[in-house]
């Protein structure tokens, strides 16, 4: 079993910049490919950004590509997620989640056997 724990969402103006972590513990962290996800409120969970075991590969929702950046660090059991010029749009609740057997399209949330509790990010116009 892997617990999550988001941390790091925040009320923040459009442009600005936020940094949100996703601590890991339980089994171990490398082992897994890690997304983010995202789950405004009447809409539907969408992903967001996804990144393999050992970090060489990463993906992107267009939406927030060139915007967003995932990270992570195994030393430390964390994956992170980098969110520039934000929008009113990005508002919502943001998950992180693991996913044991990885994929090369890491998009529907069915493939992710662990989330965590979500982190609520609000973007003022």
């Amino acid at each position: 079993q892997v617990q999550l724990v988001e941390s790091g969402g925040g009320l923040v103006q459009a442009g600005g910049s936020l940094r949100l972590s996703c601590a890991a513990s339980g089994r171990t962290f490398s082992n897994y490919a890690m997304g983010w996800f995202r789950q405004a409120p009447g809409k539907e969970r969408e992903f967001v950004a996804a990144i393999s075991w050992s970090g060489g590969s990463t993906w992107y929702a267009n939406s927030v590509k060139g915007r967003f950046t995932i990270s992570r660090d195994n030393a430390k059991n964390v994956v992170y997620l980098q969110m520039n010029i934000l929008k009113p749009e990005d508002t919502a609740v943001y998950y992180c989640a693991a996913d044991r057997l990885g994929s090369d399209r890491p998009y529907q949330p069915t493939l992710y056997e662990h989330w965590g509790q979500g982190t609520q990010v609000t973007i003022s116009s």
